[in-house]
């Protein structure tokens, strides 16, 4: 994956037309490949581009379900009953809900373009100019978890089923914090130190994701001062209800289980409702023998779901393909199966997420969607090289919309499992923030540290202007979208679902305002407005 492209020249991130461009010399895997046409060239080039996506899209999968255990985790609390005298054991959430929406689920889902963009930012260290594919997928990043997302959100539910967001406080201080993230940009950008960003601007730019934190704390716990005095309704009692076991799945591990006995990979109850509460066994002999016994078959189950994983993997044809009754719908099916076969075999390394409350799964699955951005970064790299588009266009469209993949089926998972449109809201709001935050503030805060030491200069920032331009567009653009979600709450009483017609309106509106953002943005960068 090398390059002979300069990035200080301004080639890769400047002022560079879609067309006049000489000819690249630079490749992904193999010289030899500057010798094929420049046509055949892109193609193969945005078909790779496409292929990271889709793996980017079968990592989330894994990704979303080892962040529900994460959330679902609780601590044991032991009570003496005042009666009785005896020990009483209360499990009770670890994670509060706004934090885990902010934090795992937003960051998580933002962890791509954050991927992205501190990969770019390391690449570009030394420079005294910006990168610019960072700053660029993240803002268009922005509008389409605001756009598109929302979209598809809106008609995710039942025809007729109507979702609200059930703490509105939370939401609008999470609303709040996206909007000033996106002015706080434009500042820095534009009015205190125009074109480049200093040391402290990095700095105070990632430290204001500490205070969206304990703001949106300070809300949902309803401190004085701090929180705005809405009260919540319909507050749902897990983050996610609860599933019925598939019997695929069902073993003599679960089915044996005794009621009092704590399951050590989740905070659930057998039930999967309330919190859990029972009585300490009389002997300590008898409880340790339980727990030994416990513990090894749920090692022996882990082992098992983990065997399975790669059997899967390795499934091209499932017991559903073999129902069917077309010929062309089968094979269809089982060539779609041999595309992601790779993707499949190598995401079956990260553990199942049974185990250790599904913390190394969302670890290992924020590594693999480390190394498909680092990829990602390589092939933009070379598209624009070869393309001469300018990189900032590709940043905002192509790039942002794959790599939000990962929010989009998040946000659309939570709008059909929850019961409120909580969750898929703020993983939309949250990400923006976090894009921002972490995803602009941390490689600027890379880059203009590394300057201030050994230059003592500011971090420049090429195309300024048109970063600026985008942000204006972009808030323009929102406002419409969330006065719309404001206008659906007040008439029909819910910002995702209800009637189809009105859902599939607002599903329009929505992708219109997006194709608004990206077709001004495209030409502004690309120097026609």
């Amino acid at each position: 994956m090398a390059s002979a492209y300069n990035q200080s020249d301004g080639g890769r991130f400047g002022d560079t037309n879609i067309v006049g461009h000489e000819k690249c010399e630079s490749y992904f895997l193999f010289r030899g490949e500057t010798t094929l046409g420049e046509g055949f060239r892109t193609f193969l080039y945005f078909l790779g581009l496409a292929y990271c996506f889709i793996g980017l899209s079968a990592i989330t999968a894994r990704f979303f379900r080892s962040m529900e255990n994460v959330v679902k985790q609780s601590r044991k609390v032991v009570e003496i009953d005042p009666y009785t005298n005896a020990e009483v054991i209360r499990y009770e959430k670890v994670w509060n809900y706004a934090i885990a929406d902010i934090s795992l689920l937003a960051f998580g889902t933002s962890f791509p373009q954050i991927s992205l963009a501190t990969i770019d930012a390391i690449q570009n260290i030394g420079n005294l100019y910006a990168g610019g594919m960072g700053p660029g997928t993240l803002v268009g990043s922005a509008a389409f978890d605001l756009f598109p997302i929302h979209a598809v959100c809106v008609v995710v539910p039942k025809a007729g089923e109507l979702k609200k967001i059930a703490d509105i406080g939370v939401w609008l201080v999470e609303l709040f914090w996206s909007f000033w993230a996106y002015i706080w940009l434009y500042i820095i950008l534009e009015v205190w130190t125009p074109n480049v960003i200093t040391l402290w601007e990095a700095l105070l730019t990632v430290l204001q994701y500490g205070l969206l934190l304990m703001h949106a704390y300070a809300q949902d716990k309803r401190w004085p001062y701090l929180s705005l005095p809405i009260p919540r309704t319909e507050r749902p009692e897990e983050w996610v209800p609860g599933e019925v076991p598939s019997p695929t799945h069902e073993n003599n591990v679960y089915g044996e289980e005794n009621r009092n006995v704590v399951d050590i990979f989740s905070i659930h109850s057998n039930n999967g409702t309330g919190p859990v509460y029972q009585k300490v066994p009389v002997t300590d002999d008898a409880a340790e023998s339980s727990n030994k016994h416990f513990h090894q078959e749920k090692d022996l189950h882990v082992l098992s779901l983990w065997k399975e994983q790669f059997v899967d993997a390795l499934t091209l044809e499932s017991l559903e393909t073999r129902k069917l009754n077309s010929i062309h719908l089968r094979v269809a099916r089982i060539s779609w199966q041999l595309i992601l076969a790779p993707w499949r075999l190598l995401f079956a390394f990260v553990p199942p997420y049974h185990f250790a409350h599904g913390w190394i799964a969302f670890i290992f699955s924020l590594l693999f969607i480390s190394g498909i951005a680092y990829i990602v970064t390589k092939l933009t790299d070379v598209i624009s090289c070869v393309t001469g588009i300018n990189a900032y266009v590709i940043a905002f469209t192509a790039l942002a919309s794959g790599t939000s993949w990962p929010d989009l089926v998040a946000s659309k998972i939570a709008a059909e499992r929850q019961t409120t449109a909580d969750s898929a809201i703020a993983n939309i709001t949250c990400s923006n923030s976090v894009n921002i935050y972490v995803g602009i503030g941390v490689p600027w805060l890379i880059d203009t540290a590394y300057n201030f030491f050994m230059y003592n200069e500011p971090l420049r920032i090429q195309n300024a202007a048109g970063l600026s331009f985008s942000l204006l567009v972009f808030f323009c653009t929102s406002i419409g979208c969330i006065a719309v979600l404001v206008l659906r709450r007040l008439t029909l009483k819910a910002e995702l679902g209800g009637p189809r017609i009105w859902a599939w309106v607002t599903f329009v509106y929505f992708m219109l305002l997006w194709i608004i953002f990206v077709v001004l943005s495209s030409l502004r960068v690309s120097g026609i407005i």
